[in-house]
């Protein structure tokens, strides 16, 4: 993974699980909660591919089974996130651009359902019944309406950001070497910063003019030196 990567991931999972600890876990609201950790995994996966989906998606399920207060083994929603993060990142279009909100908004869908019936199908296999007191149809619906709620609000601008990111002349290329200079100059003017560009233009301009100005001065002395023998010999 690029060091931007690691970065912006980091930093949106970590934002992501504080506001969802300490906000949306206490809105008190019927069946599930807002996912929004599941939403920026999703999100990155779909920009950044099935692989480091699935990176990310263990690192943010890891990180989620082990903030407070959570009652489950460790472990559990690192492999569901995992999953996740690596059948969304297989979502990804070859271009990777969607060409309609239909695509990210179905993934949303999806993953809300999956992880929803994986998270319960772990907890079974572990002895956790807690699913089925709540009710597993009701947890769906609920998981599955206020994940597609959240979605418009969060997806798109965390795909905008991992893009942004992808972007950046800075970066290093996947194969761990530094980045070509043909990819630098690119960035730079994706950034929409020709400072660079326009202070070469003004360089070049002025030694032209100065080249001018020495030639011009050259052939002035030449003349002078001309006109002041002819003197000499009259």
């Amino acid at each position: 993974m690029r060091f931007n990567r690691i970065l912006l991931s980091a930093t949106l999972v970590v934002v992501a699980l504080v506001v969802q600890v300490t906000v949306l876990g206490r809105l008190q609201l019927p069946g599930a909660v807002p996912d929004l950790v599941l939403l920026t995994v999703v999100a990155l996966a779909l920009v950044y591919g099935h692989v480091t989906g699935a990176l990310i998606g263990f690192a943010a399920g890891l990180l989620t089974d082990l903030a407070p207060p959570a009652d489950h083994a460790a472990g559990r929603y690192a492999l569901v996130l995992c999953l996740i993060g690596y059948v969304a990142g297989l979502v990804r279009p070859d271009s990777g651009r969607f060409r309609s909100a239909w695509g990210p908004m179905l993934t949303v869908v999806g993953a809300a359902v999956a992880s929803t019936l994986l998270y319960a199908g772990v907890g079974a296999l572990v002895g956790d019944t807690a699913a089925r007191h709540v009710g597993l149809t009701g947890l769906l619906f609920t998981a599955t309406l206020y994940d597609l709620l959240l979605a418009p609000f969060t997806v798109p601008f965390i795909m905008a950001l991992a893009r942004r990111a992808e972007s950046d002349p800075m970066a290093v290329e996947a194969g761990g070497g530094p980045a070509q200079s043909k990819d630098v100059s690119s960035g730079w003017l994706a950034g929409g910063t020709g400072l660079r560009i326009g202070s070469q233009r003004g360089g070049l301009r002025m030694k032209s003019a100065r080249g001018r100005a020495n030639r011009a001065g050259r052939i002035k002395g030449v003349k002078v030196v001309k006109s002041v023998k002819s003197v000499k010999k009259l």
